[in-house]
């Protein structure tokens, strides 16, 4: 790709002696699979895919960077298998990928994850082992938290509406509909043996 020394990467298709530096791969457009035997393949002997949809009259836009795709399959032009009818450029789906690493990768337009992700693996999209990456700042770390205080209009624990036990009559109850509120059972006058409660809103 570059005309220097030191490439290392070896197309994998017998007989052909070609090899490259790996960040020289996309220039060249080789692929590279990250996955299982990590094989390399040179410009020539790459896979492609075997989808034979085409974008319809040029107005076909890539569903991540809203901007138009080519006329037909390319190294940097990628559809999804499964529906068909999503395209997307080869440089907006690796960026994707590694934002919504191997948990959260699907098709943007059809949702489909399984086919979606092993093609795209196979035609050379390096998907992270990790979790995506929105929820990597603890934007979502509020949705996991656990209601845990008295919401009952007077609440008659003498540790305050913070404190719960975990049985007796400070055992706080959360709505048994909502989960977003709770009471301590003798706040609210409910019978020990009771187990689910449900707020006044619910």
């Amino acid at each position: 790709v570059c005309g220097e020394s030191g490439a290392t990467i070896p197309c994998r298709e017998t007989g052909c002696d070609r090899s490259f530096h790996l960040p020289c791969a996309v220039e060249g457009g080789c692929v590279t699979q990250f996955f299982g035997l990590y094989r390399s393949f040179c410009w020539e002997h790459r896979p492609e895919q075997a989808v034979e949809a085409t974008p319809q009259e040029n107005t076909t836009t890539c569903l991540i960077c809203l901007h138009p795709v080519g006329d037909r399959k390319s190294y940097g032009t990628m559809v999804c298998p499964a529906c068909k009818h999503a395209w997307f450029h080869r440089g907006c789906m690796q960026n994707q990928a590694i934002h919504a690493g191997f948990s959260s990768f699907r098709c943007p337009h059809c949702q489909i994850s399984y086919r979606f992700l092993m093609e795209m693996l196979t035609m050379g999209i390096r998907i992270p082992r990790s979790g995506p990456s929105w929820e990597d700042d603890g934007a979502y770390e509020q949705l996991y938290e656990r209601h845990s205080r008295c919401d009952a209009r007077e609440c008659l624990c003498p540790g305050g509406r913070e404190q719960a036990e975990e049985e007796g009559p400070w055992q706080l109850l959360l709505c048994c509909s909502c989960a977003a509120e709770g009471t301590h059972k003798r706040c609210s006058f409910v019978k020990h043996s009771t187990t689910s409660w449900e707020c006044v809103s619910c």
